[in-house]
């Protein structure tokens, strides 16, 4: 069953974003049509994200939080409203400009994983900077780089099946990041994973931003939440709860290292 954009009231032109903000949302409606039935899957959200923020986006099933996800990652449009990534509205932009928008600005972790079954590690990781047309010996480099960041540097040329099921998550993880993407969305990453290799991907996320990056994560665990500077809560496609949980200019509020929780820790080394 197609699902066809319907309508929703015009939203005004946005405003000038903050000088340092990655994500502007401005008044965003999303309305599905099946059938003879409108869904309004978000109601006028509004909300600004700023670099080197770590924002957690929670809400049940039907809140409205995957519609978001997908909009933010440029894999919907608003049926009305703006959202900016890096300054620029990107609701007027054809198929292939967002394309290569999502390829060059986002850095993209899933809750299964999206491993290539047959094909090392390493070359996982290169797939997003083999699509964008950079050079083999640039995009080793830099797969390279990724892999031991994420603390697989003896396990690049494994076989996804090689691979725990927390090693996989961070052969994802390597490849959001090896684009140097403006920001890093994550949507359910730790679904999948039994509470050790959760801890060890939320390590690497607090690491991540501590570093400077901006983390989007989607989740409906308050203990996947609990790590992050903001937490993002959605009802019925509007946001009801807008948490700030640490400043966007300093650490996550905890790491997790290993199972132990400790406040203004810097996270552990992730185990191969």
């Amino acid at each position: 069953m197609s699902l066809l954009s319907g309508t929703a009231p015009t939203a005004p032109a946005p405003a000038r974003p903050r000088s340092n903000a990655v994500i502007v949302v401005e008044r965003v409606f999303k309305t599905y049509t099946l059938g003879e039935i409108d869904v309004h899957a978000l109601n006028g959200v509004t909300l600004v994200i700023e670099k080197g923020d770590f924002v957690a986006i929670m809400g049940a099933s039907g809140s409205g939080k995957s519609t978001l996800m997908n909009i933010l990652g440029c894999l919907d449009l608003p049926t009305t409203g703006h959202y900016l990534l890096d300054g620029v509205d990107v609701r007027g932009m054809s198929d292939d400009a967002l394309a290569d928008v999502r390829n060059r600005k986002i850095g993209f972790v899933f809750q299964s994983f999206n491993l290539i079954p047959r094909t090392e590690a390493i070359v996982n990781v290169e797939l997003p900077m083999v699509y964008a047309g950079m050079k083999r010996h640039a995009r080793r480099a830099r797969a390279e780089h990724a892999m031991r960041a994420v603390g697989l540097g003896d396990r690049m040329h494994h076989l996804p099946s090689e691979l725990s099921g927390g090693q996989q998550q961070r052969v994802a993880v390597a490849r959001a990041i090896a684009t140097n993407p403006a920001i890093v969305l994550a949507d359910e990453p730790t679904g999948n994973l039994d509470t050790h290799a959760t801890l060890e991907v939320l390590d690497i996320f607090s690491r991540l931003n501590l570093e400077g990056r901006t983390v989007v994560l989607i989740t409906h665990e308050d203990d996947v939440a609990d790590v992050a500077k903001r937490v993002i809560r959605l009802r019925d496609g509007e946001i009801i709860e807008d948490r700030r949980q640490a400043p966007v200019d300093g650490p996550p509020p905890r790491y997790h290292a290993h199972g132990q929780s400790r406040p203004g820790a810097r996270p552990a080394e992730p185990r191969p």
